[in-house]
């Protein structure tokens, strides 16, 4: 275990950098100059060359990068050039919306695609199979700026179930910070759970049709034990797999149901940092992006050997 442990932290780490390498450049490479941004009306040449210098623009790529790297590593991600603002203020501000709100929809869609995709795989053929497929197709299909639009719309000003826009700490109220919350993420998990659901009942099908399940049910084990213990157990992996991935790419990619919602999260936050060229913060908020997709895929690789040890076996082979 350790052996397969220390091999994906090595493999971690070389992608870290690879991907703060392309950040880097990635940034460098936008259209537009952060100087001529900055300087407003006041547009001549020397104060362009002071705004350049006291934000270091004036530097080689190659200094500018080692500033970046060795600020970064001790957590001090710069200052915003626009407001003055610590980037590290700025992203402890914005992230734990988006976590919170990525995580909900995690749920939503884990408890609603793990369970469809059970029955629709248990009751093969029948009208459950045939409604958890119709309902995985709409999700699939539905875009998710439409059908907040939709569900602002009806749920919020219709019905008032729902506000329709803001954010409250869950510190301040925990009620009313889920009371926000909820009709966002639920939004935001539809396409996932619809993921979920096909692949989950694609795996379930595969495991059913097993020998050992056959073995299983001969022993004469109730279904509840064969399906939950033996069945889905053996399905998780990909589930699994689709659920890691998908926690990072929301964290990077709710930045349409934030701003539909008026939510003040990373969406808003990056949304911003590319119009107003605030390199600092576009780099930050990259950074943390690619780390969260790193971490998160090495803790999926790690529950991996969880479920399946022979996966760990191999890895130390």
């Amino acid at each position: 275990m350790r052996r397969y442990l220390l091999n994906r932290l090595w493999q971690s780490v070389v992608t870290l950098v690879l991907a703060t390498i392309v950040v880097f450049v990635g940034v460098r490479a936008l259209p537009g100059d952060p100087a001529l941004a900055l300087a407003g009306e006041d547009r001549d040449p020397e104060s362009l060359r002071a705004i350049r210098q006291q934000y270091g623009l004036d530097q080689s790529w190659l200094v500018q990068f080692w500033q970046f790297i060795s600020h970064a590593a001790r957590g001090d991600l710069g200052e915003s050039i626009r407001t003055g603002t610590p980037v590290r203020s700025m992203i402890f501000s914005a992230l734990p919306v988006t976590i919170e709100l990525s995580v909900l929809a995690i749920l939503i869609a884990g408890v609603i695609g793990v369970g469809a995709g059970v029955v629709a795989a248990v009751r093969r053929g029948g009208p459950a199979e045939w409604a958890a497929n119709a309902l995985a197709l709409l999700g699939l299909s539905v875009p998710h700026f439409w059908l907040g639009l939709m569900a602002i719309l009806y749920l919020s000003v219709a019905l008032g179930l729902f506000p329709a826009s803001g954010f409250v700490p869950f510190f301040t109220n925990p009620v009313d910070n889920l009371h926000h919350l909820i009709l966002p993420a639920l939004i935001l998990g539809t396409g996932l759970a619809a993921v979920i659901m096909r692949q989950t009942r694609s795996s379930m099908l595969d495991a059913l049709s097993a020998d050992y399940i056959r073995t299983a049910e001969a022993k004469g084990l109730p279904p509840k034990a064969v399906i939950g213990k033996h069945a889905l157990r053996n399905s998780l992996i990909v589930v699994v797999t689709i659920v890691g991935l998908q926690l990072g790419a929301l964290i990077s990619g709710a930045v349409v149901t934030e701003r539909i919602f008026a939510l003040p999260g990373f969406g808003k936050l990056t949304v911003d940092a590319v119009f107003q060229r605030d390199y600092p913060v576009i780099q930050a908020v990259v950074l943390v992006t690619a780390t969260a997709y790193i971490v998160i895929n090495l803790l999926v690789d790690l529950l991996y050997s969880v479920i399946d040890p022979r996966i760990r076996v191999r890895g130390e082979a």
